[in-house]
């Protein structure tokens, strides 16, 4: 029988310590959420970049005296993990300020993503990967159909609530993108007459690519539910129908976060009516 030597103990060691890091992962997204949940990025941004000591920020919280210290451990987390920064001196109280991770958690900001957050850390998102094992061995398309039955699309339009999580996730993020496409890639969009964007969401894309280039025309296509009750401005046009069937004729189709979700089957399903919908490139099409 062989003996382990030390080499073969530091290996095992070094292996747990990857296991265990795995294992504890979710301890740092649930940890974020907290902070979110509790307000602290928005009494952060409020002080206007001054830091915030520990006590202090409990009390702004509403943390009860006995919390304290677990806010304390909390906070550890999180700056460990680079969304705050702790300023203080050694020996002294703890002061935090935000960091360029926590400011995109500013509610009130544009270019805030917690709503993406809060999307991506539901129970309903959460349960899915649960099922991830007994997927394999199942018949259902993907786990989320068999951990809710249905798959998230048709989930979303019997659930209303789950329908405007999904929409305000999307439209956080097309907002950061969007900023960054109409500000660095304005060559992009040189000689566009009309875009169309399949599985727009709320337009908030559309939207900013229409407020930055007044001459496109700019539309969205989305499901009838998803767009039904969303507040027409009059820049971007909405469409509701279904982008296996039909896609609105426009000079260029953009799509965002959409073929990841389908399999290639349908992804070439999708990408054949966005061919039918663009024009020859002598008529104008991109």
């Amino acid at each position: 029988m062989a003996h382990p030597t030390a080499d073969n103990t530091e290996e095992e060691l070094q292996a747990q310590v990857l296991v265990w890091n795995h294992i504890f992962q979710f301890i740092s997204s649930m940890s974020l959420k907290s902070a979110v949940e509790l307000g602290i990025p928005d009494v952060l941004h409020r002080n206007e970049g001054r830091p915030i000591s520990l006590s202090r920020l409990a009390s702004l919280i509403s943390i009860p005296p006995n919390r304290t210290d677990y806010l304390r451990r909390l906070m550890r987390m999180l700056v460990f993990t680079g969304c705050f920064a702790n300023v203080s001196k050694e020996g002294e109280e703890e002061e935090y300020v935000l960091t360029p991770v926590s400011r995109l958690l500013v509610k009130d900001k544009d270019t805030g993503v917690s709503p993406f957050l809060f999307f991506q850390m539901d129970p309903d998102m959460q349960s899915p990967w649960q099922s991830l094992g007994k997927w394999f061995h199942s018949d259902e398309p993907t786990p989320f159909a068999m951990a809710h039955g249905v798959e998230i699309f048709e989930m979303g339009r019997r659930s209303e609530s789950l329908n405007r999580m999904i929409n305000q996730a999307m439209a956080c993020d097309s907002r950061l993108r969007a900023k960054a496409l109409v500000e660095q890639h304005r060559d992009a969009f040189v000689g566009v007459k009309s875009l169309i964007d399949v599985g727009g969401g709320t337009g908030s894309l559309a939207a900013t690519i229409a407020v930055a280039f007044p001459s496109i025309k700019c539309a969205v296509l989305d499901l009838p539910h998803v767009v039904a009750d969303v507040p027409k401005s009059g820049v971007v046009e909405f469409v509701g129908g279904d982008m296996f069937e039909h896609v609105p004729p426009a000079d260029t189709v953009l799509l965002k976060m959409i073929l990841h979700d389908w399999s290639d089957e349908n992804c070439v399903k999708i990408l054949k009516q966005c061919k039918k919908a663009i024009p020859p490139r002598e008529k104008g099409g991109r």
